[in-house]
């Protein structure tokens, strides 16, 4: 039976860490890092996000800033508070909530928050950085920064001969988690839809990765005997058994046949989840210490 990848405790340690990196930083220089979620319209799910980011902030003692804007909020009302907020020099990390609603474009908001605020890696500027393997000077999207970690703290930081596969190709995580393994000198395969029998591929990979959105699209005859498996899927089904009505989180991953044959494997939830919102956390850290030309902390 596989190892299970706990997420929420790896993610409180985190925490800890960037919670004490902000006190550091309040003691000898008086700032704290202030991070600015932007929300626009009435999501339930994005609301429930929001909520846990700008939660999670004051617990590791930030100055948390949330705006939530009505969902008739036009483009250039939106563009004015990310430029505002660009400007302001208490806020040291912007993060829009996507997606926003179908009558604003997320793209050219996403792309108008300056780099060096852009905690969640989502510029093309930090993009490219990744892309070019300068991981040291940019910001990197926060659920694969998370993988990695998980990923680090099983293999160490040197994924040397072992062959990786990420199913998905996505700008949000597929992309960068292929980058992120290529930058830990792993072999990696991007699969996704398309790629020709599928299951043949994941059979070599002895580090899994799932981020398709479609539930339990992943068997146990498609993984490796001892391969460790990170699901990124987060998908919503009916659960009658929990009551008429009722629904429950599973990932891409079939986790009870594919664990009895992983050497280890993220749950759903409780795996990369948390992981994502520890890492918004330290990128703000991040981003503060560099506002003020300090060394930054390690995570």
């Amino acid at each position: 039976m596989a190892t299970i990848i706990d997420g929420k405790q790896r993610a409180a340690n985190l925490t800890g860490v960037v919670a004490n990196a902000a006190a550091v930083l309040e003691s000898e220089a008086g700032i704290r890092p202030g991070l600015a979620v932007v929300i626009v319209g009435n999501n339930p799910a994005s609301h429930a996000y929001v909520n846990a980011k700008s939660r999670m902030a004051k617990q590791c003692g930030f100055n948390s800033m949330q705006y939530s804007l009505p969902e008739e909020t036009t483009q250039d009302e939106l563009e004015s508070l990310v430029a505002k907020l660009n400007a302001d020099p208490a806020v040291h990390g912007i993060l829009v909530q996507l997606p926003l609603p179908g009558h604003l474009d997320a793209e050219p908001v996403t792309q108008l928050v300056r780099p060096e605020k852009d905690v969640d890696g989502l510029t093309v500027v930090n993009a490219g950085k990744v892309a070019s393997g300068d991981l040291a000077s940019g910001l990197v999207s926060c659920t694969p920064a998370g993988a990695m970690i998980l990923l680090r703290d099983l293999h160490g930081a040197d994924l040397s001969g072992l062959n990786a596969v990420v199913i998905g190709r996505s700008n949000l995580f597929g992309k960068p988690m292929g980058l992120l393994l290529l930058a830990a000198n792993a072999t990696v395969t991007m699969a996704h839809s398309r790629t020709k029998d599928l299951p043949s591929v994941c059979r070599q990979a002895d580090i899994l990765v799932a981020a398709v959105g479609r539930p339990f699209m992943v068997k146990k005859d498609w993984v490796k005997p001892g391969a460790t498996i990170i699901d990124v899927g987060i998908n919503r089904i009916d659960a009658p058994e929990l009551g008429e009505g009722k629904t429950r989180l599973v990932g891409d991953v079939a986790y009870e046949e594919c664990a009895e044959r992983a050497g280890a494997i993220t749950p759903v939830p409780g795996g990369v989840g948390p992981m994502t919102i520890a890492m918004l956390m330290a990128n703000t850290v991040v981003a503060a210490y560099r506002s003020l030309g300090r060394p930054i902390p390690t995570f």
